[in-house]
C-alpha cells in the first residue's frame, strides 16, 4: 500500500513537474512551422521549421515533407526539388524572376562623382523613405527569361525604365507576379504612383503582360483601392483581393474573379461581416477556399464560382471554435490542409476532411515542447458598451487559476488599428506568456475590428480617441467586478495604435490603472502627421492634415490627441520605441518619455535602435520581455 502510495505521490511530481509555465526564454524555443506547397506528385505536404539561435541571434531552417494522408515527416536537403516551380511557365520556354533596378539618382556620390564619401541623399518628393528603409533610387522589377535544360538567359524587365515595385515594398513578394496557364502573359502586382503621390494612394492594380507582344494591360483601372494577391485556376479565371476606396488601407477586402476573362464579380460583397485574409482555387476550380475573421477567431470558408453557373456567390463556413485558420497549403481530394493557431499554440499543419469537417493534425513539431508547458484557460465575454452594444472580450486566465484568489490584470490595446484581435500566437504579444506570469489578461473586440461587422470596423476611423476609449474601459470594467480581479493592481500594455491607447488612456483613466507599457505608440497626432510615411492613412483615419479646418481633423489634433492630455499623466509608464520605425516614427516615444520624465512620474525607455514598427531579432525579443515583466513586477 505505501509503494503504491509512493508511486502515485511520484507520478503527481513528475506531472506537476512537466507542466512548466511558459516564460520569455521557454517561449523562444519554439519551433516555427510554416508551409511551403505540395509536392509535384501531389503526395506531400512541404513545410519548413525555424528554430531561434539566441546566441547567434537569428533563427535556423530545415526542410521537411510529411504524408498528405498523415504520418511520419521527413527531413529533406535544401537542393532538392519536390515543389514544382510556378516561376516557370506552363510550356516550359521561360522563367519568372525579380530583381532591383536603379532608376533615380538620389545619393549625394551619384548627383556628384566628384564626392565618392559623401553619404547625402537629394529628394524633390515624398516617399523618401517607407517602413524602415530610405528611398535609393531602385526599384523592384520583374523580368522573363528563356528557360531551357534548367538554364536561363539574360531577362527582359517588362517594366523598363518605370519608377514603380514589383513585387511591391515593403511586404511583397513572388504572389506579387505570376504567369497566365497559357504561358503566354504575366500578371503582376503594382501601384504606378510616383512620389507623393505613392504616400497618398493605396491604389495597386493588376497589369497583365503579353510575352509575345510585350504589351501591358491595366486590368483593374476601374477600382482605385488595393488589387491584391492574384492567382488563377487551371482554366484560365483570374481571383484577387480588392479594397474599393483609395486611401482606405482597412476597407472591406473583398474576393473577385474575372468572370468569363471580360468583367469582375465580387463574391463576398454580400456578406457585410467577411473580410477576405488570404485565400486559394479549389483543385477542380469551381471554388475557392479563403479564410477570413469571424466573431474574434479566424475560420476557413468556401464560395463557389458563380461564372460556372446562373447561382449567385454561396459562402459556406468550414471551421468553428477557439482557434485560428492561419493559411491554406493545398486541396488534395477531400481534404484541404490548413494552417492553425490558438492562444495556447503555435502553427502547425493540420488536415480537414471536406466531407464532414472533422480537423486532423499532421504536424507535431512542438508536441513535446508543450506537453511540458501549463495551458491557459480562454474565455468569450460579451461587454455592453456605453452606446447600448455588445462587445466580444477575450479573457484569458494563468495557469491553475484559482477563482478564490486575487490577481493582477493587464487590459491588452490591440494596433491596427484596423486588425482582427483572433486566437492568434505571437512571439512577442503572447497571451499564454503573459497569463504565465500571472496575469489575467483582459483583449478586447474593441471598435475597428473586422469580423463584426463593417460599420463596427469602420467607426474607429476619424475617432481613434472616442468611443473605442469607452470600449476598453467597458471592458476592463466589466471584468474588473470579478472577486479575483485585484481591482488595485490594473495594467495597461499595447502596441502600435495600441500604444495610443495607452497613451491616451493615460490622461483619461481616472486612476483605474497602476502601470502602462506603450510599444511605437502615437504621442503626438500632429508630429505623426508630419513624419510618418503611409500618409494615405493619416489622411484618411485622422481626417486630413493637422491645418485643415474641417471637425474630424480638429477632433483627431485636439481633444483625441494624447499629448493634449499629458499634464493628467499620474501613473508610471514604459516607454518602447524603434530607431528605424519610420511608420511611426522614433519622435514619438522619444516625446511621451521626456514628458514623464519631466513632470517626475516614474517612466522607463526600451530603446531599440536596429529595429523597425517589430521587434525582429531573438536577443531584442528577449530583452523586451525581460524589460516588459520586470516592470511589470516592479510597478504591478
Amino acid at each position: 500500500m505505501k509503494k503504491i502510495l509512493l508511486l502515485a505521490v511520484l507520478g503527481f511530481i513528475q506531472f506537476a513537474q512537466a507542466q512548466d509555465n511558459l516564460t520569455p526564454e521557454k517561449l523562444w524555443q519554439i519551433q516555427r512551422v510554416s508551409a511551403l506547397g505540395i509536392s509535384k506528385d501531389k503526395q506531400y505536404i512541404v513545410y519548413s521549421v525555424s528554430t531561434p539561435d539566441i546566441a547567434a541571434n537569428k533563427n535556423n531552417r530545415k526542410k521537411f515533407k510529411i504524408p498528405v494522408t498523415g504520418g511520419a515527416a521527413i527531413e529533406i536537403s535544401s537542393n532538392e526539388e519536390h515543389l514544382a516551380n510556378d516561376r516557370i511557365s506552363s510550356d516550359g520556354k521561360f522563367i519568372l524572376y525579380s530583381d532591383e533596378v536603379k532608376i533615380n539618382k538620389v545619393a549625394g556620390k551619384e548627383l556628384y562623382p566628384d564626392l565618392p564619401k559623401s553619404d547625402a541623399y537629394v529628394y524633390t518628393s515624398l516617399n523618401y523613405r517607407h517602413w524602415d528603409t530610405w528611398e535609393d533610387g531602385e526599384y523592384n522589377h520583374v523580368f522573363v527569361a528563356p528557360f531551357a535544360n534548367g538554364k536561363s538567359l539574360q531577362g527582359k524587365d517588362i517594366m523598363p525604365n518605370e519608377p514603380y515595385d514589383a513585387p511591391t515594398k515593403p511586404f511583397g513578394g513572388d504572389e506579387d507576379f505570376i504567369w497566365h496557364p497559357d504561358g503566354k502573359h504575366i500578371v503582376y502586382v503594382a501601384k504606378k504612383k510616383y512620389g507623393t503621390d505613392y504616400a497618398i494612394s493605396t491604389n495597386t492594380d493588376l497589369y497583365q503582360y503579353n510575352i509575345e507582344t510585350g504589351v501591358t494591360t491595366n486590368l483593374t483601372e476601374a477600382n482605385k483601392g488595393y488589387d491584391l494577391s492574384p492567382q488563377f485556376n487551371q482554366n484560365g479565371v483570374l481571383a484577387w483581393m480588392q479594397m474599393k476606396r483609395d486611401g482606405f488601407e482597412a476597407d472591406k477586402q473583398d474576393l473577385i474573379i474575372l468572370a468569363n476573362n471580360k468583367y469582375p464579380v465580387n463574391l463576398t460583397a454580400h456578406r457585410d461581416d467577411i473580410h477576405v485574409e488570404g485565400f486559394k482555387w479549389s483543385e477542380d476550380g469551381r471554388s475557392l477556399f479563403f479564410w477570413a475573421p469571424i466573431n474574434g477567431t479566424l475560420q476557413l470558408f468556401q464560395v463557389n464560382n458563380p461564372g460556372l453557373t446562373k447561382m449567385l456567390p454561396v459562402i459556406k463556413q468550414l471551421t468553428s471554435g477557439d482557434f485560428d485558420i492561419t493559411g491554406i497549403v493545398a486541396q488534395v481530394g477531400n481534404n484541404i490542409v490548413v494552417s492553425r493557431t490558438d492562444m495556447n499554440t503555435a502553427a502547425e499543419l493540420y488536415k480537414l476532411n471536406l466531407q464532414n469537417n472533422q480537423m486532423e493534425q499532421l504536424t507535431h513539431v512542438n508536441d513535446a515542447f508543450y506537453s511540458s508547458i501549463a495551458k491557459c484557460k480562454t474565455e468569450r465575454r460579451w461587454v455592453p458598451t456605453t452606446d447600448g452594444k455588445k462587445m466580444l472580450v477575450w479573457v484569458i486566465y494563468p495557469p491553475g487559476f484559482d477563482a478564490s484568489k486575487k490577481y493582477p490584470t493587464l487590459l491588452y490595446c490591440q494596433g491596427g488599428p484596423q486588425s482582427p484581435l483572433t486566437q492568434f500566437y505571437s512571439y512577442r504579444w503572447n497571451f499564454q506568456l503573459m497569463a504565465s506570469q500571472g496575469y489575467i489578461v483582459v483583449a478586447p473586440n474593441r471598435r475597428g475590428m473586422p469580423g463584426h461587422g463593417t460599420q463596427w470596423n469602420e467607426a474607429i476611423s476619424k475617432d481613434h480617441g472616442g468611443q473605442v476609449m469607452n470600449d476598453y474601459l467597458s471592458a476592463i470594467d466589466a471584468v474588473s467586478k470579478e472577486p479575483f480581479v485585484d481591482k488595485n493592481r490594473l495594467g495597461c500594455v499595447g502596441a502600435s495604435y495600441g500604444g495610443y491607447s495607452v497613451f491616451m488612456l493615460a490622461g483619461i483613466h481616472n486612476n483605474r490603472f497602476k502601470t502602462f507599457i506603450s510599444h511605437d505608440g502615437i504621442f503626438d497626432t500632429k508630429s505623426m502627421y508630419g513624419t510618418t510615411e503611409e500618409l494615405w492613412f493619416v489622411n484618411f483615419d485622422y481626417g486630413g492634415a493637422y491645418w485643415d479646418k474641417n471637425p474630424a481633423a480638429q477632433k483627431t489634433y485636439g481633444v483625441q490627441n494624447p499629448i493634449n492630455h499629458v499634464a493628467k499623466w499620474n501613473t508610471p509608464i514604459m516607454i518602447v520605441q524603434g530607431g528605424i520605425d519610420f511608420r511611426v516614427p522614433i519622435e514619438q516615444g522619444l516625446q511621451a518619455f521626456q514628458a514623464a520624465q519631466l513632470q517626475g512620474i516614474k517612466s522607463k525607455l526600451l530603446y531599440l535602435p536596429g529595429e523597425n514598427h517589430w521587434v525582429s531579432t531573438a536577443q531584442n525579443g528577449l530583452v523586451w520581455q525581460r524589460e516588459f515583466f520586470k516592470w511589470l513586477k516592479e510597478t504591478l
